[in-house]
Protein backbone atom coordinates (compact mmCIF):
# COMPACT_ATOMS: atom_id res chain seq x y z
CA UNK A 1 0.00 0.00 0.00
CA UNK A 2 1.39 3.58 -0.87
CA UNK A 3 1.26 5.51 2.42
CA UNK A 4 2.56 9.59 2.96
CA UNK A 5 2.14 12.00 5.26
CA UNK A 6 2.78 15.60 5.47
CA UNK A 7 1.94 18.93 7.59
CA UNK A 8 -0.26 22.04 6.44
CA UNK A 9 -0.58 23.88 9.23
CA UNK A 10 0.56 27.28 8.42
CA UNK A 11 -1.27 30.87 7.24
CA UNK A 12 -4.66 29.89 5.20
CA UNK A 13 -4.45 25.90 5.65
CA UNK A 14 -7.72 24.02 6.17
CA UNK A 15 -8.88 23.62 9.82
CA UNK A 16 -10.80 20.57 11.35
CA UNK A 17 -13.51 21.79 12.77
CA UNK A 18 -14.93 19.51 15.55
CA UNK A 19 -18.16 20.78 16.30
CA UNK A 20 -19.13 21.57 13.05
CA UNK A 21 -23.23 21.48 12.54
CA UNK A 22 -23.52 17.76 10.67
CA UNK A 23 -21.43 16.15 13.55
CA UNK A 24 -22.13 13.20 14.46
CA UNK A 25 -20.52 12.49 18.00
CA UNK A 26 -19.24 8.32 17.55
CA UNK A 27 -17.39 8.11 20.78
CA UNK A 28 -20.19 7.58 22.83
CA UNK A 29 -22.04 4.84 20.69
CA UNK A 30 -19.92 3.75 17.48
CA UNK A 31 -22.30 1.68 15.55
CA UNK A 32 -24.03 4.76 14.53
CA UNK A 33 -21.28 5.01 12.15
CA UNK A 34 -24.03 2.40 10.11
CA UNK A 35 -26.47 5.93 10.03
CA UNK A 36 -24.16 7.89 8.44
CA UNK A 37 -24.90 8.65 4.46
CA UNK A 38 -21.60 8.25 3.55
CA UNK A 39 -21.53 4.50 5.31
CA UNK A 40 -24.06 3.72 3.49
CA UNK A 41 -22.01 4.75 0.08
CA UNK A 42 -18.65 3.25 0.73
CA UNK A 43 -19.15 -0.41 2.23
CA UNK A 44 -16.45 -1.11 5.35
CA UNK A 45 -16.61 2.53 5.75
CA UNK A 46 -18.69 2.13 8.99
CA UNK A 47 -16.77 -0.84 10.66
CA UNK A 48 -13.48 1.19 10.11
CA UNK A 49 -15.44 4.36 11.83
CA UNK A 50 -16.56 2.07 14.50
CA UNK A 51 -12.88 0.63 14.69
CA UNK A 52 -11.57 4.25 15.44
CA UNK A 53 -14.36 5.61 17.48
CA UNK A 54 -13.51 2.59 19.99
CA UNK A 55 -12.97 2.96 23.28
CA UNK A 56 -9.50 1.32 22.88
CA UNK A 57 -8.50 3.92 19.96
CA UNK A 58 -5.95 7.04 20.70
CA UNK A 59 -7.91 8.72 18.59
CA UNK A 60 -11.85 9.76 17.83
CA UNK A 61 -13.62 10.54 14.18
CA UNK A 62 -15.35 14.13 13.57
CA UNK A 63 -16.32 14.12 9.61
CA UNK A 64 -16.05 11.85 7.03
CA UNK A 65 -17.02 11.95 3.04
CA UNK A 66 -16.66 9.94 0.15
CA UNK A 67 -16.08 11.67 -3.09
CA UNK A 68 -15.04 10.89 -6.55
CA UNK A 69 -11.63 12.50 -7.05
CA UNK A 70 -11.42 14.41 -10.39
CA UNK A 71 -7.91 12.97 -11.39
CA UNK A 72 -5.04 10.32 -10.23
CA UNK A 73 -2.13 9.29 -11.00
CA UNK A 74 -2.57 5.78 -11.21
CA UNK A 75 1.73 5.17 -10.34
CA UNK A 76 0.97 6.60 -7.11
CA UNK A 77 -1.87 4.09 -6.64
CA UNK A 78 0.37 1.39 -7.92
CA UNK A 79 -1.96 0.55 -10.74
CA UNK A 80 -1.46 -0.46 -14.28
CA UNK A 81 -3.04 -0.46 -17.70
CA UNK A 82 -7.01 -0.29 -17.06
CA UNK A 83 -6.77 -0.64 -13.23
CA UNK A 84 -6.58 2.98 -12.80
CA UNK A 85 -9.79 3.52 -15.14
CA UNK A 86 -11.98 4.27 -12.36
CA UNK A 87 -11.06 5.96 -8.69
CA UNK A 88 -13.29 6.64 -5.34
CA UNK A 89 -11.73 8.35 -1.86
CA UNK A 90 -12.59 8.87 1.66
CA UNK A 91 -11.29 11.32 4.16
CA UNK A 92 -11.68 10.91 7.76
CA UNK A 93 -10.75 14.04 10.39
CA UNK A 94 -8.83 12.45 13.21
CA UNK A 95 -8.68 13.98 16.81
CA UNK A 96 -6.86 12.47 19.42
CA UNK A 97 -8.72 11.07 22.58
CA UNK A 98 -8.79 13.69 25.29
CA UNK A 99 -7.70 11.44 27.87
CA UNK A 100 -4.32 10.80 25.48
CA UNK A 101 -1.39 12.97 25.92
CA UNK A 102 -1.63 15.80 23.82
CA UNK A 103 1.05 15.56 20.78
CA UNK A 104 3.68 18.18 19.70
CA UNK A 105 4.34 18.19 16.87
CA UNK A 106 7.46 15.93 16.60
CA UNK A 107 5.17 13.39 18.24
CA UNK A 108 2.52 13.82 15.77
CA UNK A 109 5.69 13.68 12.75
CA UNK A 110 6.82 10.60 14.33
CA UNK A 111 3.52 8.94 14.85
CA UNK A 112 2.63 10.06 10.99
CA UNK A 113 6.21 8.33 9.95
CA UNK A 114 5.88 5.02 12.19
CA UNK A 115 1.66 4.51 10.67
CA UNK A 116 2.91 5.17 6.66
CA UNK A 117 5.65 2.82 7.62
CA UNK A 118 3.50 0.43 8.99
CA UNK A 119 0.96 0.77 6.06
CA UNK A 120 3.95 0.62 3.25
CA UNK A 121 4.29 -2.86 4.43
CA UNK A 122 0.85 -3.92 3.63
CA UNK A 123 0.65 -5.59 0.40
CA UNK A 124 -2.51 -3.84 -1.01
CA UNK A 125 -2.12 -2.51 -4.61
CA UNK A 126 -4.33 0.49 -6.18
CA UNK A 127 -4.59 1.97 -2.85
CA UNK A 128 -2.78 4.60 -1.09
CA UNK A 129 -3.33 6.64 1.87
CA UNK A 130 -2.02 10.41 2.34
CA UNK A 131 -2.21 11.51 6.09
CA UNK A 132 -2.15 15.55 6.34
CA UNK A 133 -1.68 17.33 9.66
CA UNK A 134 -3.75 20.24 10.74
CA UNK A 135 -4.72 22.67 13.10
CA UNK A 136 -8.26 21.72 14.83
CA UNK A 137 -10.61 23.85 16.57
CA UNK A 138 -11.79 21.32 19.46
CA UNK A 139 -13.88 23.85 21.32
CA UNK A 140 -14.30 27.97 20.97
CA UNK A 141 -11.22 28.53 23.08
CA UNK A 142 -9.88 24.80 22.64
CA UNK A 143 -7.30 24.22 19.78
CA UNK A 144 -4.80 20.99 18.94
CA UNK A 145 -3.61 19.36 16.10
CA UNK A 146 -5.87 17.07 14.26
CA UNK A 147 -5.36 14.85 10.87
CA UNK A 148 -7.52 14.47 7.98
CA UNK A 149 -6.80 11.27 6.51
CA UNK A 150 -7.14 11.05 2.38
CA UNK A 151 -7.78 7.10 1.42
CA UNK A 152 -7.99 6.77 -2.22
CA UNK A 153 -8.67 3.51 -4.45
CA UNK A 154 -9.26 2.64 -7.79
CA UNK A 155 -9.95 -0.14 -10.36
CA UNK A 156 -10.78 -0.88 -13.92
CA UNK A 157 -14.83 -1.03 -12.65
CA UNK A 158 -16.73 1.32 -9.78
CA UNK A 159 -17.42 -1.83 -8.21
CA UNK A 160 -13.40 -3.10 -7.62
CA UNK A 161 -12.27 0.62 -7.70
CA UNK A 162 -14.79 0.33 -4.17
CA UNK A 163 -13.91 -2.86 -3.10
CA UNK A 164 -10.72 -1.60 -3.29
CA UNK A 165 -11.26 1.37 -1.09
CA UNK A 166 -13.18 -1.22 1.64
CA UNK A 167 -10.10 -3.05 1.93
CA UNK A 168 -7.73 0.14 2.62
CA UNK A 169 -10.20 1.11 5.03
CA UNK A 170 -9.63 -2.06 6.67
CA UNK A 171 -6.16 -2.09 6.36
CA UNK A 172 -5.53 2.04 7.69
CA UNK A 173 -8.42 1.05 10.73
CA UNK A 174 -6.34 -1.92 11.77
CA UNK A 175 -2.74 -0.19 11.66
CA UNK A 176 -4.47 2.45 13.81
CA UNK A 177 -6.07 0.40 15.96
CA UNK A 178 -4.97 -3.19 16.39
CA UNK A 179 -7.68 -5.90 17.31
CA UNK A 180 -7.24 -6.89 21.17
CA UNK A 181 -5.23 -10.32 21.70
Amino acid sequence: MEADWEFEIGGNAPVIAARWPGFVDLRANPKRAGDLTEASRLPGLADALMRLNAMNSPVWTCKTDVFVPGRIDPDELDARGAEGSYAIACYVDLLIRSDQQRDFPFKVELTCRELCARLRDIPLRRCRVDLVVRRAHLEPDLNDLGVTVYLTACGQTESEATSRLAECLWAFSEAMVPAQQ
